[in-house]
């Protein structure tokens, strides 16, 4: 039987609808989706979208390390972004975390491989760059 649980913490925006900020199940975390909300204000960080990348992937960070994890464990995951010029920033600033990408792919040191899938949309939130 599969045992599930529940992660939440304050050190991220809280979850807005009937969802929590990530579950475990069997080991694996599964993390809902993260905006650049700074936690302790409720507003989004900046309209710079290189800290607006920062912040969610704090706020990322803070989740997963509630749920006994990290961001170097994570195996996938997916970006939203409004406008491809954009994504060389956003490229960049993932690079700040001390990973090595390949060929669009995160390589990691035990040979997992982190993808990385950017989709780009006209609908995020209001003032939400990435």
């Amino acid at each position: 039987m599969s045992t599930l649980r529940v992660v939440s913490t304050d050190k991220s925006p809280a979850a807005i609808g009937p969802y929590s900020q990530a579950i475990v199940a069997n080991g694996f975390v599964f993390a809902s989706g993260q905006i650049p909300v700074n936690p302790e204000t409720n507003n989004i960080v900046s309209d710079h979208v290189q800290e607006q990348v920062r912040q969610t992937l704090r706020n990322l960070s803070n989740v997963l390390e509630a749920a006994n994890s990290s961001l170097s464990r994570v195996v996938k995951t997916t970006v939203y972004i409004k406008d491809m010029n954009d994504f060389s920033a956003i490229n960049e600033t993932y690079a700040e975390q001390g990973e090595e990408y390949l060929s669009g792919v995160l390589l990691l040191s035990n040979d997992l491989y982190r993808l990385f899938r950017f989709l780009v949309t006209p609908d995020l939130p209001e003032r939400v760059l990435r």
